[in-house]
């Protein structure tokens, strides 16, 4: 792996990474250092929580924050950056209001139980992002979708496919694409009135209907799962909410989860063509997110980030304002058709936001993209690593004092090769708080960036994005945000 040296930055520059970002912009950007590859044309959209806090009142769960879209148009000359808030219900509120109104996934209403009693957590729409029938969707775990318009970034509505979702209208973070049939995978976590997962299919033409309704009388927390060309997969960890808890209200909802490794994590395959779902039981696992999965004839093989502690990974979603990343590595799991279950470590890296080559999805893929670090003592990924999973080889670039974002691959043409493209990332340079739009090839990434776009700001530390090779309309007006009160 060829990387630059670094030494970890001053603890004090990590605080920079969830200050707020309360403006909203639109501008062409003015420096770009390197040169744009004329053929990288295109919209990248990018989304995390902007902000925590409802006016001057800070929340206290990195998942609270109120969701922000960045949107970077590429023409293969230039760059445009907007950067608009999903007006959500707790957005508008913390507009004209200090006072915590809406419970958080971490954040409890003041006044103890009686003010948290049956409220459910507040949608953020700060998650993800997924184009559907001519729309961006700003997704969220527990609640339905947000529909934004593609060029101006603004707020639409929800989206409930006519209705089709389930009965708390959960629609996950992470739906998946079939490449070959063009189809949508999504599920969501029901907890009334039975708990249970809803598998969903939308079609090509924007349909949803419901392929299976799992029943889990231990409903675990889950917040992603992969797709092969037979099965929705699923890793279940023993993450469970104390109901107690939940019922009464006394904890937030994070608070409220418990490890319980005695139970093991399942797999769960869930056919497409709506068949009985299977479960493999296997020891305990903690993760968030998974990369691909793919059938290699009888067996099941599905990526997926692993950490070591559900303990040390909550606290780290709750002290996002001095964050340091928990250790972590890529795995492969290897489930046989007569329930044996094999474990390989893919990269002796601690690594998150594992993506690839999604025209790869549900087949085999050779290559894995992912953020890194360069030493324990360095709080947040400030590497970008590229795992060759037919040699073991790693290759990667080390941008210093930095906090880098989810690369997205981007193929030169439609028909490239795998690895024959870009990635697309966004990295904020800590000494001068400051984040910049990056292009590195993916077949050099030691190489360093083809050009990084800089930003006249920072954007706080997000989640997710997606990238369409549709260029935005620039001159669509943004109508101004309230000014927030300082």
């Amino acid at each position: 792996m060829s990387v630059e040296s670094t030494t970890p930055p001053q603890e004090g520059l990590y605080r920079r990474v969830a200050e707020p970002l309360l403006e909203e912009h639109d501008y062409q950007v003015e420096q770009i250092d390197g040169a744009l590859p004329k053929e990288l044309t295109g919209t990248l959209y990018r989304i995390g929580p902007g902000k925590h806090q409802v006016g001057n009142t800070p929340l206290h769960n990195i998942f609270d924050g109120d969701g922000m879209v960045s949107q970077f148009t590429l023409d293969g000359r230039s760059v445009h950056f907007r950067n608009r808030y999903v007006r959500t219900p707790h957005f508008e509120h913390g507009q004209t209001s200090d006072r915590i109104r809406y419970r958080g996934v971490g954040t409890q209403i003041p006044g103890g139980p009686l003010a948290n009693f049956l409220r459910l957590p507040a949608n953020m729409a700060n998650t993800n992002l997924a184009q559907h029938d001519g729309e961006l969707l700003a997704l969220w775990e527990f609640g339905k979708p947000h529909r934004l318009d593609l060029d101006t970034l603004e707020t639409l509505g929800e989206q409930d496919f006519g209705g089709r979702l389930g009965y708390l209208g959960a629609f996950s973070a992470h739906p998946k694409w079939d490449p070959v049939t063009g189809e949508m995978f999504n599920f969501g976590l029901d907890l009334l009135p039975t708990p249970r997962i809803r598998c969903y299919l939308v079609s090509r033409s924007g349909t949803l209907s419901q392929l299976a309704s799992v029943p889990m009388l231990d409903l675990v927390w889950n917040h992603d799962f992969a797709l092969t060309p037979n099965h929705l997969v699923f890793v279940l960890d023993p993450i469970e909410p104390n109901i107690r808890k939940v019922v009464l209200a006394t904890h937030s909802l994070v608070d409220s989860l418990e490890f319980r490794p005695k139970k093991g994590t399942r797999f769960l395959l869930v056919p497409r063509d709506g068949g009985k779902p299977r479960i493999v039981e296997h020891q305990a696992l903690v993760h968030f997110h998974l990369t691909n999965a793919y059938e290699d004839g009888t067996d099941t093989v599905v990526d997926l980030i692993r950490y070591r502690d559900w303990d040390e990974l909550r606290a780290g979603t709750n002290a996002f304002h001095q964050p340091r990343l928990p250790d972590s590595r890529l795995m492969r799991y290897r489930i046989s058709a007569t329930g044996r279950v094999t474990e390989q470590e893919l990269a002796p890296h601690s690594v998150e936001f594992p993506q690839y080559d999604w025209r790869r999805s549900t087949r085999q893929h050779r290559y894995t993209y992912l953020t890194g670090r360069t030493s324990p003592d360095t709080a947040m990924h400030n590497t970008i690593l590229k795992i060759d999973h037919t040699t073991g080889e790693s290759d990667g670039f080390d941008f210093g004092d930095s906090s880098v974002g989810e690369p997205l691959f981007v193929p030169r043409t439609p028909t490239a090769e795998e690895d024959e493209g870009w990635l697309l990332l966004l990295n904020h340079q800590l000494t001068e708080h400051r984040s910049q739009l990056v292009v590195l090839d993916a077949q050099n990434l030691g190489r360093g960036p083809l050009a990084s776009a800089w930003l006249t700001h920072h954007i706080p530390w997000g989640f997710h994005g997606t990238c369409t090779r549709r260029i935005a309309e620039r001159g669509a007006p943004i109508p101004p945000m309230a000014q927030h009160r300082r």
